[in-house]
């Protein structure tokens, strides 16, 4: 092979390279897990499960998705009806500051830049002394596009562990720790 029959392996060679450092750097958030607890990795796909609810506040626009095995035991009337959600119930909570819509009619809020996500998974063994459940936050950043754990600077102060949201969660014991209800559809 001589110098010109190289150029394209070169080429192909140093384009595979980016792309493959591309695919890295979007993999990163996956490694990312609270010290002693969950881990990113363990709730991938979260974008696309299904909307419990919404909810509101000065600071932030939120979203609550749930993984299916949540979905179903909301379906089955978990926790009205008494009974704990099973293992393997997960929860995903996504955070943007609020915004004005420039284009929507009428005083429309919408979200803007997101700042964090938190997680909720249930394993009575594994989170045995919280509840069942153990909790995650970590904080956005926009400009690397990477999320950390959150720490107890942010707001909510975090600890970190997986038992960080325990003590806010204890108020609705009687709701298996939950405070989202499934809203009617």
């Amino acid at each position: 092979m001589n110098g010109s029959q190289s150029w394209p392996i070169v080429i192909i060679a140093g384009s595979l390279t980016v792309v493959g450092g591309l695919a890295i750097a979007a993999q990163d958030r996956y490694t990312v897990s609270v010290p002693n607890g969950l881990a990113f990795s363990e709730f991938k796909g979260y974008e696309d499960w299904p909307a419990v609810s919404v909810s509101h506040t000065e600071g932030a626009i939120a979203v609550i998705l749930a993984n299916p095995v949540m979905i179903e035991a909301y379906k089955s009337g978990i926790p009205e009806n008494g009974k704990p959600f099973p293992d393997g119930s997960k929860i995903a909570k996504v955070h943007w500051k609020p915004e004005k819509s420039t284009e929507a009619p009428g005083p429309t809020t919408i979200p803007g830049a997101q700042q964090n996500v938190d997680f909720i998974e249930k394993d009575s063994k594994r989170f045995a002394d919280s509840g069942g459940w153990g909790y995650a936050a970590f904080i956005y950043d926009a400009k690397s596009d990477e999320f950390t754990p959150a720490t107890v600077d942010d707001q909510p102060p975090q600890e970190n562990d997986a038992k960080c949201g325990f003590a806010c969660h204890t108020i609705v014991s009687a709701k298996d720790y939950i405070f989202t209800a499934y809203g009617k559809r």
